[in-house]
């Protein structure tokens, strides 16, 4: 790791460290329907995801561990992995309050086999996870190397194309394809808490489908389905229009632009 990519994750750890505060109380993440047994994940993974009884799981990015104890509560064996302390801490509590196993460990992604050297039968991410990383294939073999042979890798995620809009004027401000150099900002509040007292530079890469798909086909593993959709599980937008449930648009002169990808593949 560079020195000044080292400069962009501390800058973008702060950053999680404060969001996890705001976050663990906020409504969008519902603590008191997930305490009481309601799983944080969406329709979208739900429906694709394998039978998970018995399988051991590794959730990388996966914030304080909401999905990654509702995958658990499906029967799997988990572990989870963030860069976040916080995050990671307020994880573990979570996991001695419902009296499970799960398992959290706190490392950046690019440095998860320094801490763990076992295979799992399922690697899984989800949801706003690679704007963060700068290098795709580096990230593709950290998770290729965590899955058992014939294991499986699983992602839902933002799609590219939305990241190109500013929410707010409509237009087009981003670029689609990857830059070297990463897109600082000064987020003010949060994605799940608009109010929050955060005003933190975070630093984010672009990252096309084509990029995304070469980095896994590249590094071992067998795409078995890749699925695009018009809506978003979360409504995150300010001006979307809810169509159903956990089914958000983004429109753009009234035609609904791609806002979640998925993959599913297999390690040869």
């Amino acid at each position: 790791m560079s020195y000044k990519e080292e400069e962009y994750f501390i800058a973008n750890q702060k950053l999680w460290d404060q969001k996890t505060h705001a976050h663990v109380d906020s409504d969008f993440y519902n603590m008191e329907a997930f305490l009481a047994g309601e799983s944080s994940l969406r329709k979208i993974e739900l429906a694709e995801l394998p039978d998970l009884k018995g399988s051991s799981v590794l959730h990388s990015q996966c914030h304080f561990g909401q999905d990654t104890i509702s995958l658990q509560r499906m029967g799997a064996q988990c572990t989870g992995i963030d860069f976040s302390e916080e995050a990671i801490k307020k994880a573990r509590d979570l996991n001695s309050q419902l009296g499970l196993d799960t398992r959290f460990v706190s490392t950046n992604v690019y440095d998860i086999d320094k801490h763990l050297s076992e295979q799992f039968d399922l690697v899984f991410t989800s949801y706003g996870v690679l704007g963060w990383l700068p290098d795709l294939d580096r990230w593709a073999k950290q998770m290729v190397a965590r899955i058992k042979p014939s294991g499986l890798f699983y992602m839902a995620e933002f799609h590219p194309t939305m990241y190109m809009y500013d929410w707010e004027t409509y237009k087009l401000d981003y670029p689609y394809f990857h830059e070297e150099v990463p897109t600082m900002e000064v987020e003010s509040g949060t994605y799940a808490d608009k109010q929050a007292n955060i005003s933190m530079k975070e630093y984010f890469w672009q990252h096309h489908l084509s990029d995304i798909l070469t980095a896994l086909l590249d590094n071992g593993l067998e795409i078995l389905s890749f699925q695009e959709y018009d809506f978003s599980p979360y409504p995150i937008f300010g001006k979307e229009i809810k169509r159903a449930e956990q089914e958000y648009l983004f429109q753009k002169n009234g035609i609904n632009l791609p806002l979640v990808f998925s993959i599913k593949a297999q390690k040869k």
